[in-house]
């Protein structure tokens, strides 16, 4: 079925469908990134199916008596709006509360009934065991037998997605038939959205979008196409006066302990190229232990970081790197400076902002692997990673993607570069290419019995020029799309 309102999403609404035909009850969580589209995407495949939504409301007072009450009222409302007498009265705790949907959800003639709770880990609250123990006894006891529910659970704080229901090893362990992790979206659906929506856009213009915005649904609906993209930056980064809180928001309410997380995220802002745990720990006054592991984890998770290998010294370095484009774009630009941030149309085309561009534009190649492997033939990539080692020169440099084929014995050297026309290859970048390359041959990394491809990754291509005759393989933004 098209859903002319959704942009993308085809796999995961092939899921959605899937579970809805199901001969069964089904029991789906779905999380990912804070504005990334999770409830949106629920309310417009089941759109008319839901017979029950709940939402949990964030509240800053973490008093866990108060803020249980808050919840329980919102859901005894929303039983209200499909039909529940007013002279029910309010559940005092969260067994009350289920048993009144159970009672709801049986008068239902729906022949298949969709219940959404939205944002269950502000739902659950502080003290969140009750409510799970008691969702794990309505689905255990109740709707797995009446095989016709459709039960969906939502939530942004990934950790609390994860520990409290996805791996569950309490009542909901094992329970789960389906779980959705809603990314961003890639280059390819912005499009589509741009043009669903009358812009006009240049590539080269979309992709400076991402790089800001990241393709997250929420801002990339802030953007106004009555304006050109650098007014539509200004207006929502340097003109913004929520802008500070929209970062904040991101990280608060998601995880237990958000300052850890904002700190972790913070520090990795710095270092573009990322840092390995014991640096990360150290920049942020941390001790190395599973608590400081399970945040990195949380956080790899809900998108907002990646972790790669970086070969070149006697151990494989794990560096954790930051990838939230509007996160880099904030920290880079925003924090911190106040009313000396400036305004894009005066940063754009200066050297501040090509060396943005330039790092940014690396982590939106990466990003975008299957469409580089697409391009590039490559049937498997059995490795990707970055390797930094020593020049024949005895200078260090550093290969910021490799990709391994080992069907075909092919190691892809790739070198990327932002540049608003064609990129020009000169006599001493030709020099440390080739540095580059002798230095690889030369590695432990390096498969002796493996040959190598020279490719550049550019938004325009290359020009041709003699520095430019080693290039085997090139790939464009085009081919990113």
């Amino acid at each position: 079925m098209a859903y002319q309102s959704i942009i993308g999403r085809n796999e995961e609404i092939k899921k959605l469908e899937k579970f809805l035909k199901s001969p069964k009850s089904e029991f789906v969580a779905i999380y990912g990134r804070r504005r990334v589209g999770k409830s949106y995407l629920i309310e417009e495949v089941y759109k008319g199916k839901i017979v029950f939504r709940a939402i949990g409301s964030y509240i800053k007072d973490k008093d866990s008596k108060s803020y249980r009450q808050t919840q329980l009222d919102h859901f005894y409302e929303s039983l209200l709006d499909i039909g529940m007498s007013d002279e029910t009265p309010r559940p005092a705790n969260w067994r009350e509360a289920f048993r009144l949907l159970r009672k709801c959800l049986e008068k239902s003639r729906a022949k298949r009934r969709v219940v959404f709770l939205d944002e269950l880990p502000w739902l659950a609250g502080p003290q969140s065991a009750e409510m799970i123990t008691e969702l794990g006894y309505f689905w255990n006891s109740w709707a797995d037998r009446q095989r016709n529910i459709v039960l969906v659970v939502c939530g942004s704080a990934t950790s609390w997605m994860l520990d409290n229901v996805i791996r569950d090893y309490g009542g909901l362990h094992g329970r789960l038939t389906g779980t959705i992790r809603l990314l961003p979206f890639t280059l390819r659906e912005c499009e589509k959205y741009f043009k669903s929506r009358g812009f006009h856009l240049s590539r080269y213009e979309m992709a400076v979008a991402y790089m800001a915005f990241g393709g997250i649904p929420y801002y990339l609906d802030r953007i106004d196409n009555e304006k050109n993209l650098s007014e539509n930056i200004d207006d929502f980064f340097f003109k913004e006066e929520r802008i500070n809180q929209e970062f904040k928001d991101v990280y608060a309410g998601l995880y237990a302990s958000s300052e850890r997380y904002v700190d972790i995220v913070k520090a990795l802002g710095t270092k573009f190229y990322g840092m390995t745990r014991s640096e990360l720990a150290e920049a942020v006054g941390i001790e190395l232990g599973g608590t400081f592991s399970k945040i990195l984890d949380n956080l790899h998770e809900s998108g907002i970081t990646r972790e790669y290998p970086r070969y070149g010294k006697e151990r494989v370095e794990t560096v954790y790197q930051l990838k939230d484009f509007f996160s880099m774009f904030y920290l880079h630009f925003i924090h911190g400076k106040g009313t000396d941030a400036g305004n894009w149309r005066t940063i754009q085309r200066t050297q501040t902002f090509y060396t943005w561009a330039g790092n940014t534009f690396e982590m939106l190649c990466i990003e975008h692997l299957p469409q580089m492997k697409d391009k590039l033939r490559i049937a498997t990539i059995n490795r990707n990673y970055c390797w930094r080692g020593q020049a024949p020169n005895g200078e260090t440099c550093q290969i910021d993607l490799v990709l391994e084929w080992k069907g075909e014995r092919t190691d892809y050297i790739c070198e990327m570069k932002f540049s608003e026309h064609e990129f020009t290859i000169d006599k001493q970048y030709e020099k440390n290419l080739g540095n580059k390359i002798e230095a690889f041959l030369n590695s432990k990394q390096h498969t002796k019995t493996h040959s190598i491809q020279l490719v550049m990754v550019t938004t325009n291509g290359i020009s041709q020029n003699i520095h430019s005759k080693d290039i085997n393989q090139q790939v464009t933004l085009d081919d990113l799309f």
